[in-house]
Formats: C-alpha cells, structure tokens, sequence
C-alpha cells in the first residue's frame, strides 16, 4: 500500500489517468486533487478531465491567465453542473493560484477530453465549423489551392439549417429521424475533412501569422465539428438498440482518444498529462454496461490508447467500497444534485489489484488501484 502517486509513474509515462468508478462520490475529486498536488512537484503541467473540450478553453484561459469570471467559467466550461461541485472548483483555485507568480511556460493548464455527445441530445456542428473557418480566414493573403475559407458557395449555416434540428430528442432516439445521413449533413462532413486538410496544409503560415496556441485552439472547434458529424451519421444508422447505442458509445472514446492524443501534443514540451474520468472510459480491457434491458460493449478510449502508446498511458483504477451510490451508466453524465454529501472517507493506493469487490472489468490490467472507503 502507498499514497504516493508517483510510485505509479514509470520513466515513459506522459499519460497517468485515474479512474473512478462512479461521478457521484466527492471523495474521488477531493483525492485527485491532493494527487496532482504531488504530480505537479514531478513536473506534470497539465490536467484532462472528462468534460467537453470546447468549453474548457476559456476555463483554461482562466487557470493560465485569470481572464473571466470565476463562477461564469466554471459553470460554462465543466459540463453537467459539475463546475459547482466542491473538488472542482477547489482544483481551478489551486491551479490559479499557481499560476498566478510563475511565467507563462510553467503554469499548469487545463483541458476536457470529452465532447458533448450525449445519449438524448447532441448539439448542431455549425458553430464549431464556423468557429474554424474564421480562423482559416485570417490568412487570406495565402493563395490557397483549397479556398475553403473564401469560397462562398459554401454556406455553412444554409447547409446545417436551424440547430434544433440536431440537437432535439428524437434526431438522437430513431435512426429515421436524424439528419446525419442527409445530403446537407454528408456535405458538411466533407467541407470539415477539406478544412482539416487546409489546417494542415497551411500550418506553417498560419502559425506564423497567429500562434501555435492559437492554431491548436481552433483545431479543437474543427475537431468538434468532425466529432458531431461522425456522432450524427452513427445516429442515421438503423440497428438494434444495443447495437446503436454501442456504436454511440464508441464514436465518443474514440474522439476522447483523439482529443488526448492532441494534448498530449500541445504539451509535449512541457510535462506529463494526469487524466481524470470514469473507469468505463479509461480502463485497459474492452467496456461493458447495462442499461435499462441492453447490454452495450465497446473499446473504450483507455483501451485504444493502451496498444497505441504503449508504455506512456499509465491507468490507476478508481475503486469504492460502503458504496450504495453506484451509477452503472457511467458514460451518461449525473445532473446537479447527483453527488452524495460529503463523508469520512480513507484512501490508499496499491500496485495489483486487490479483492475489494471492485469492477473487475476495470481493474483488469489495471496499473495501479486507487481504493476509497467511505464510512458512514
């Protein structure tokens, strides 16, 4: 037994991610904190937690640079009420903190790896592919043999039409009602594939005439827009539900998975990456959940990245015992009030998995387990 995480972290890791196995226990956050407390003494630099990557920008640019108000980006830039949630909250503090007397190349910074592509509704790709092309705009002196930016002809907001038609219930529950299939959803998915070219194309440009910040900023909008419109092709496919809500649940790792990788990218120079989310997204072996009637499997991002990067991805499992808050639909995010009230809890960590009556599934392969026991 230990607590100290750096006991985990083997010479090759630039990815230590750490499970829980529920969102609804305060305790995991509580500790995760005190954990990258220590990390960040070992040179980590940066913290990914399983919330949209779009609005983590600006909570970002608070930790980094103390722009906006404090309440507004938590609110806006943690999804599903989770910026109220105690240990959130008290991480942003600490990171600003932090920051606040230390040059720009050693603050910490944080980022979501998630997207919102939730199991009832799942938002429109218009504003994020506008969002791109203002930024490839900017550079109109280039000559580009793509043009994406200036030709007009193609009308993003024509082409995705009124949001609701995305984003309502019924677009995301039958395949039949959905526009992802549609010939004006297949022509967005196009203009995002020749954008992502164009990104790459005129990097070097680009960057010149804005950042490197910049540039990976508005990639993440390009990468959103790419995201949903995979997410809403899936949702035109008619199959069992199992089956669908199976391919769901894969379409979102796998953009979890792109989006680490990405991070780990912009912070190459800087350090490694602590991950936080569910064991469901984050575990080595294949994923399983029961719904309602329907068991749905697939790779989540944990298991796509461990034969990917091989030895950088380090996973710690989260385990619980005293429980009786257990949310099996670990991918479905809790609303406010989820979470249970505080209470005493002890946590240590251990380096083989041990019989706790954990979720074997996650603790299978696992590198590590961190186990909380909640006393009432």
């Amino acid at each position: 037994m230990s607590q100290d995480i750096r006991d985990f972290v083997t010479p090759s890791c630039d990815l230590l991610a750490l499970g829980e196995p529920t969102h609804l226990e305060p305790a995991f956050g509580h500790t995760r904190n005190e954990l990258f407390a220590q990390l960040v003494e070992e040179g980590f630099r940066s913290i990914a937690l399983e919330t949209d990557r779009v609005p983590a920008l600006a909570l970002n640019d608070h930790v980094r640079d103390g722009t906006g108000d404090f309440d507004e980006v938590m609110r806006e830039g943690i999804a599903f009420g989770r910026g109220e949630l105690a240990p959130n909250r008290e991480l942003i503090t600490w990171m600003r903190e932090y920051n606040r007397t230390r040059p720009p190349e050693e603050r910490l910074a944080f980022h979501g790896f998630d997207a919102e592509m939730e199991n009832m509704s799942a938002p429109s790709p218009r504003r994020f592919l506008e969002a791109a092309r203002a930024y490839l705009a900017r550079d109109e002196g280039l000559a580009s043999p793509l043009a994406l930016a200036a030709d007009p002809a193609l009308d993003i907001a024509s082409l995705a039409g009124d949001d609701e038609r995305w984003s309502r219930t019924e677009a995301v529950l039958d395949a039949a009602c959905s526009i992802g299939a549609t010939p004006e959803a297949e022509a967005l998915r196009c203009l995002a594939d020749d954008m992502l070219t164009e990104f790459h194309a005129r990097a070097p440009r680009l960057i010149a005439a804005t950042s490197r910040a910049e540039w990976y900023r508005a990639k993440t909008h390009l990468m959103a827009a790419i995201g949903l419109l995979r997410y809403h092709r899936q949702l035109a496919r008619p199959a069992d539900e199992n089956v669908r809500i199976s391919r769901m649940l894969a379409t979102r790792d796998a953009l979890m998975v792109e989006n680490l990788l990405d991070i780990r990218a912009i912070e190459a120079d800087r350090g490694p990456t602590l991950v936080f989310g569910h064991n469901v997204h984050l575990q080595r072996g294949p994923s399983h959940m029961r719904m309602r009637d329907l068991d749905l499997d697939w790779y989540g991002a944990g298991a796509v990245l461990g034969p990917l990067v091989g030895e950088r991805y380090v996973f710690v499992a989260g385990s619980l015992d005293g429980d009786d808050t257990s949310d099996p639909a670990g991918p479905e995010p809790d609303p406010h009030g989820g979470a249970v009230p505080p209470r005493a809890t002890t946590w240590t960590l251990a380096s083989a998995p041990g019989d706790d009556g954990s979720d074997e599934a996650a603790l299978q392969g696992a590198d590590g387990v961190l186990h909380i026991s909640a006393h009432a």
